[in-house]
């Protein structure tokens, strides 16, 4: 669906404009750094692998996985990868521009998720353990991403990863900007019925 691959792109910017930001790697992209240093994979790799194994961890909670889950661990991957490389996202020179460009890149990765979950397609494999873990522990999704981003930061940054003030602004408000998008669009995540891979084929 045309909704579910925009929401996918919004999410690769959001990636690039953090990147962009020249403030440190997102949680995420710390982890991924580490995993790429100790095994000698690259960051794009390091990051389908930890997408197998958040979905592994999806199952265990009982999160349903979609097309859209695969598609989320492939195709955000490749639309960083040529965000990047098409330089249409600038640089930032000075720490406030890289400020602005971090609260744009976590505000529009909001949006990207609003736009992709509400497909019903599967949560891509972070967000699954989001909402999984919010469901669960009956814990605010703004709670759950936070200490997500936290751990994997922790983790990433004991393997290597290079961490900066942006990584530490990224690790505390992105649960924040999610979950302001989530309310000005009166989105409920952890209701959304997401359609099985098995139910998609059928249907």
């Amino acid at each position: 669906s045309i909704r579910l691959i925009i929401g996918f792109i919004l999410c690769a910017s959001s990636t690039v404009f953090m990147l962009n930001s020249n403030l440190g790697l997102s949680p995420w992209d710390v982890f991924h750094q580490g995993i790429s240093n100790v095994t000698g994979m690259t960051i794009g790799q390091a990051n389908i692998v930890s997408g197998i194994i958040v979905i592994i961890i999806c199952i265990g909670l009982k999160q349903r996985i979609g097309i859209g889950t695969l598609l989320n661990i492939v195709m955000i991957g490749k639309f960083v990868d040529i965000i990047d490389e098409s330089n249409i996202i600038p640089m930032a020179n000075t720490l406030f521009s890289g400020i602005i460009m971090m609260m744009i890149g976590m505000f529009v990765m909001g949006y990207g998720c609003y736009l992709y979950i509400g497909c019903e397609l599967g949560c891509g494999p972070r967000d699954g353990v989001m909402v999984g873990l919010s469901n669960k522990l009956n814990k605010s999704i703004k709670l759950i991403r936070g200490s997500i981003e936290i751990l994997v930061l922790i983790i990433g940054f004991v393997l290597g990863g290079k961490v900066g003030i942006g990584t530490l602004i990224s690790a505390i408000s992105i649960g924040y900007c999610i979950q302001i998008v989530f309310k000005l669009k009166n989105f409920d995540a952890v209701n959304v019925r997401h359609k099985s891979i098995m139910e998609y084929i059928r249907v």
